[in-house]
């Protein structure tokens, strides 16, 4: 790093003031990961405002737990577990062998018809944890139209990654199927949709359940079959303001039923929650020790500290050197805001780059187009705002970079777990 002069240490009297419109995204701070192939160590660079540390340029290494790559896998089999056959062949089918430490940790539990509130690192394994013991329990129930379990999440892509992970898991029980509402899409073709093929799993944002739950003919009949009810990513719906949605929908939906909580902090506001929707003799599961909260093992952090004028041209420096080294390259580029993700896309595309962008300003068709063509390409650079940040399934990522301070310590270690998730 300090043999290249683009990353060379900016004297403290060439710093320049942040402009006053950097809250609206203008200012394009910080970080990047690369992960060599072949190898176990990711890479991250950050690029920070000159004034937000009082350092010049560093680099830093958190060594942590390890992603999926074999730190966060236990020794236990699958097929060392009491699960049913027809899910066993899904997982093998899926490419599962063995159960991450997370998945270890809850399965018996939730298995015994327990509540679950469980702290859980992104990246871990969440979704099988809680949609393999669910599907046990939905396959010994007779066939109905009604709702039996439901899972509700932040994001439109996270819900989107859930339902896929479900249908692997679904792939040997016929009688079972699932379906997704979220915002961003038309009403009326998911009305139309869930009375053509009514199925047991429904995956979806709250703000589109109440949506349906107060237009939509025979919807709240059928959410009364509620058997097992998940909130995943707790802490993020709460930070994203949907309480008041959770709560009107939990009053809603059967009391007697298994709740499962999972979140990668489990602050005050999501114990006030887990009171309200979970049995009082719920299990508390923490698999996030204490000295490991949060970054990957395998990614070797680095930040810059330029001015802001010079903040382009070291992004380009960086993803210039990345393409040269890697011809599989897959980078994902995080901005703070819709404008400035459209704004870093269309230059980075005027640079004759291989562009696609993701963010709030897309309908949610562009969106989900956008992000499979990235799950599945390579050679590929995805500008995005937050909406990728947590939660989302990008396989294979060679580069992540942070372009701009993310809104707070969690919102860094999401997006920097983006490359290295189950």
């Amino acid at each position: 790093m300090s043999g290249n002069p683009g990353y060379a240490a900016v004297p403290k009297r060439q710093r320049r003031r942040r402009p006053r419109d950097a809250e609206d995204g203008s200012a394009f701070p910080r970080v990047v990961t690369s992960r060599p192939r072949g190898g176990d160590q990711v890479r991250e660079v950050a690029v920070v405002p000159a004034e937000a540390m009082d350092i010049d340029a560093g680099t830093s290494t958190n060594a942590a737990t390890g992603g999926v790559d074999g730190s966060y896998l236990s020794d236990t089999r699958f097929d060392q577990c009491a699960v049913s056959p027809l899910s066993l062949q899904g997982i093998k089918d899926a490419g599962y062998e063995r159960l991450t430490r997370v998945q270890e940790a809850t399965l018996p539990v939730i298995l015994e018809g327990k509540d679950v509130l469980a702290k859980a690192k992104t990246g871990t394994g969440k979704t099988v944890a809680f949609l393999l013991p669910a599907i046990e329990l939905l396959s010994t129930l007779p066939r109905s139209t009604s709702i039996n379990l439901l899972v509700m999440l932040p994001t439109r892509e996270l819900a989107y990654q859930v339902a896929v992970e479900a249908r692997k898991l679904l792939k040997y029980h016929s009688s079972l199927g699932v379906q997704v509402v979220i915002g961003g899409t038309k009403l009326s073709q998911e009305q139309r949709s869930m009375r053509s093929t009514p199925c047991q799993i429904l995956v979806a944002t709250p703000g589109r359940l109440i949506d349906h739950l107060e237009n939509t003919p025979g919807f709240s009949a059928r959410i009364k079959g509620v058997k097992v009810l998940v909130l995943d990513e707790a802490d993020r719906l709460l930070d994203m303001g949907f309480r008041r949605d959770i709560e009107k929908i939990i009053a809603f939906i059967p009391k007697e039923r298994q709740t499962l909580l999972f979140s990668a902090t489990v602050p005050a506001e999501v114990r006030e929650v887990s009171h309200l929707a979970m049995q009082k003799d719920y299990k508390f599961i923490n698999t996030v020790q204490e000295g490991d909260e949060e970054t990957h093992a395998q990614v070797n952090q680095m930040y810059m500290v330029a001015p802001l004028d010079l903040h382009f041209s070291i992004l380009y420096g960086v993803l210039k050197k990345h393409i040269a080294e890697d011809a599989e390259y897959k980078v994902i580029i995080f901005c703070t805001t819709a404008m400035v993700t459209k704004l870093v896309a269309e230059i980075l595309s005027q640079l004759k780059l291989n562009i696609r962008e993701i963010h709030s300003r897309k309908s949610q068709s562009a969106r989900t187009k956008v992000s499979d063509e990235f799950r599945k390409s390579k050679g590929l650079i995805l500008v995005s705002s937050d909406v990728s940040a947590r939660g989302v399934d990008y396989r294979d990522v060679s580069l992540v970079i942070q372009v701009g301070l993310p809104s707070d310590r969690q919102q860094y270690i999401h997006r920097l777990g983006v490359g290295v998730l189950e």
